[in-house]
């Protein structure tokens, strides 16, 4: 069956597809940035800090492929993809209301800890439910010649999200919100920061709920050289199915996303504590109610936000490279020293330097993977391979966590720093894993003639 050639989407058309994506980013940095530090304050040590990341991915891991495999087969007038986006954005203003008042509800610190943690799980899988659409609207919508434009502005999104989200504590505690609180409880510029990520995160996804829409299945067939005969119906597509006839290029770019997210999560569960060593002047022994951890940990967000500044800046420079396996080396390599490079950094400031550095592999990680893999499969099983992907990026993070008290244990156990140190070679790792990576193409581009280009919607 020939496949017709997806036409050119206006800018427009491709930014409605992924602004949802701003206020599913502000909810993810709200929580990358802040649950350590929630869970730090709610009592937890740091040798079991990472024990509490490890339901999140295994949440992500069991519902992507669900998710991806169920919107395969979902059509109805809402769309295809669109309702689970709707669906998981509404779950996640509910658990964002709950989660920073584990410490409000008069639980004892071992209550607390596990409420926190249950709520951690619901709301990261709340968010990688919605999440998880706008990647495949992206392959089921835009033509090759587009995806990479497409990525990169679902990566500008994702970055001017993730400042928001990085800044809210911060910016609460400039206009005089409580940064400390009695107890365990959270500090209040945490817990309004969550309110209101909440309210834009439900505002962001109608937006694109209601301005995109997808097309229909017999348009969808057409595009995707799908052959909706009986006998391509009996085709397998149960997920072990899948994996056996994954291509080369899954395996070879999860390999890199193995070392890239084990690292970052070792960012998310230990940068708070070592920005508050580095130029805080703070240890373990002083507690997380002191406010010299509590100004660290919004400094921390700062630090985050200046990471998505360099991030959506190196985004816009990813396209030039000729070269997509040498840009993303070289992306991944830069990150690994701007994390090795706060070990020698104690002014807050000079702090920018490592994590503007960072930024580079953050834009790589967001816009490479997916471009390489969606364009080394066809659409019909697009959003179970991109739901199965998923695993290459919550099964690092669950090794990390599992392994993040061990680790922190071997290297002297009272530096956080350290784990930031082993991100920077983690990541320089996955820069040389690159080269592995050899890219494919599912659908050829047969037609030589201009591509029609559809209005913006």
């Amino acid at each position: 069956m020939g496949t017709k050639t997806k036409p050119d989407l206006g800018f427009w058309s491709l930014w409605n597809l992924s602004f949802g994506f701003f206020g599913v980013q502000i909810a993810y940095a709200l929580q990358s940035a802040n649950i350590s530090r929630i869970f730090a304050t709610l009592g937890a040590d740091p040798h079991s800090l990472s024990y509490f990341w490890i339901l999140p991915p295994l949440a992500g891991l069991i519902i992507q492929p669900i998710v991806g495999s169920l919107s395969d087969r979902t059509w109805n007038r809402f769309g295809r993809r669109l309702p689970y986006l709707l669906f998981g954005a509404i779950l996640a203003v509910i658990v964002m209301a709950l989660l920073p008042n584990a410490g409000a509800f008069h639980f004892a610190i071992s209550g607390a800890l596990i409420f926190g943690a249950c709520a951690l799980m619901f709301l990261d899988l709340s968010i990688n439910i919605s999440m998880q659409p706008f990647k495949m609207l992206v392959g089921d919508m835009v033509n090759e010649k587009q995806k990479g434009l497409a990525y990169s502005i679902l990566s500008f999104l994702c970055n001017a999200g993730s400042v928001v989200g990085f800044i809210f504590p911060f910016v609460l505690a400039a206009i005089g919100i409580s940064n400390v609180a009695d107890g365990n409880k959270v500090p209040d510029t945490v817990t309004f920061s969550f309110y209101g990520g909440a309210l834009i995160l439900i505002a962001c996804v109608i937006y694109t709920f209601v301005k995109v829409k997808e097309m229909p299945p017999k348009q969808y067939a057409e595009y995707h050289g799908i052959d909706n005969t009986p006998t391509d119906k009996k085709e397998k597509s149960d997920f072990i199915s899948l994996l056996i006839k994954a291509p080369k290029v899954f395996w070879t770019v999860g390999l890199v996303q193995f070392f890239c997210w084990a690292a970052f999560m070792y960012m998310w569960t230990y940068n708070a504590g070592a920005i508050a060593e580095q130029a805080y002047g703070w240890n373990q022994t002083q507690g997380t109610q002191v406010a010299n951890y509590q100004e660290a940990a919004n400094w921390n967000g700062i630090l985050f936000a200046i990471q998505a500044v360099g991030s959506v800046i190196w985004a816009a420079i990813l396209p030039r490279f000729k070269n997509r396996r040498m840009a993303y080396s070289l992306s991944l390599l830069i990150g690994g020293i701007g994390f090795i490079s706060t070990i020698f950094l104690h002014d807050k400031w000079l702090l920018f330097i490592s994590y503007f550095l960072v930024g580079t592999a953050w834009a790589a990680m967001l816009a490479m993977p997916f471009t390489i893999l969606t364009n080394s499969i066809s659409g019909k099983h697009m959003g179970a391979y991109l739901g199965l992907f998923n695993g290459t990026i919550t099964i690092p993070q669950i090794v990390a966590a599992v392994l993040g008290g061990t680790l922190f244990s071997m290297l002297g156990g009272t530096n956080q720093t350290n784990m930031i140190v082993l991100a920077g070679i983690l990541l320089i790792i996955g820069a040389a894993c690159v080269f592995a990576i050899k890219e494919t193409y599912a659908e050829a581009q047969t037609n030589t003639d201009k591509t029609p280009v559809l209005e913006d919607i």
